[in-house]
């Protein structure tokens, strides 16, 4: 299976932050969902997928080939859509198009015409009247118009409201109907994710923590809950992390089976969201 991106060993350093040996490939014709917590390395690692800021050692591939020698073939590929406003301020989406344009071979006034009537955009009123739906939906038909076959989102729905999310997802969903198209989509709304993803690749602290198909995290992981009884220093082992009470435990584990072999009707297994993933991961305890 073809990988669209692949990060190999990747290290960035900051002032109090690093991005440590982080490797990760993002597989061809999928949706996979980039998640983490603020500050666990999302936006840095998404810089550096596009070239924004430069890896202080490791790889960093798209579409097989590196930035040094074809930063703009790969560009041309590639439709970025990015939770802040990317737009000039005081022209129309119609001047914005004729900026745009230009930078890509590709480019197809036909399919540009057809998002903004689908989107209902308005293409002779200024940017800045646009709400940040509006702006979302102009930064899609941008990235479509130019027939981009890898797109990554950075945080798309935030900040939107709840119809409107929906409305994008049922946008995307439709996309990847054509086997072609890669989406990369990062956000802390990881409900968005179950409508959508196929893949999800978890990061913290700036380190890949894992790259698993949507269903076998279901598979995998597990809340556990039981009473403080069960626990000893062998046991407690067995968990990415515990949270203890006067009244028991509860604790994530990335490896159910073994668990239910372990403790077997003494303890109650649920199924975990991803959002309880990262907070587990997050706490430690």
């Amino acid at each position: 299976m073809e990988n669209v991106i692949e990060l190999q060993h990747v290290h960035k350093s900051f002032k109090g932050f690093q991005i440590k040996d982080f490797s990760i490939n993002v597989k061809k014709g999928f949706v996979t969902g980039f998640i983490g917590g603020n500050g666990a390395g999302k936006s840095t690692t998404i810089k550096l997928i596009m070239n924004l800021l430069k890896q202080d050692s490791g790889t960093v591939s798209v579409f097989g080939m590196n930035y040094k020698k074809h930063e703009k073939e790969i560009k041309e590929r590639i439709g970025f859509v990015y939770d802040e406003n990317v737009f000039y301020e005081n022209v129309t989406l119609k001047d914005m198009k004729r900026i745009i344009k230009p930078a890509y071979k590709n480019w197809d006034d036909n399919a540009f015409q057809r998002y903004v009537d689908q989107f209902e955009l308005p293409l002779n009123k200024n940017m800045k009247t646009f709400s940040k739906g509006m702006k979302m939906k102009a930064s899609l038909a941008i990235a479509l118009a130019h027939h981009a076959e890898l797109i990554i989102m950075d945080e798309p729905t935030a900040g939107l409201d709840p119809i409107f999310r929906r409305e994008l997802l049922n946008i995307l969903h439709e996309l990847m109907q054509d086997e072609d198209k890669t989406i990369f989509f990062s956000t802390h709304i990881t409900t968005d994710l179950d409508r959508i993803a196929d893949y999800i690749t978890f990061v913290h602290n700036g380190e890949h923590i894992f790259t698993k198909e949507f269903y076998k995290i279901e598979e995998e992981y597990a809340i556990v809950k039981g009473t403080l009884n069960l626990l000893d220093q062998e046991t407690e082992r067995e968990f990415v992390a515990i949270r203890k009470s006067n009244t028991g435990f509860e604790a994530l584990t990335a490896d159910k089976i073994r668990v239910a072999s372990i403790f077997g009707d003494s303890v109650i297994m649920e199924k975990p969201t991803l959002e309880d993933i990262m907070y587990y991961t997050k706490k430690g305890w």
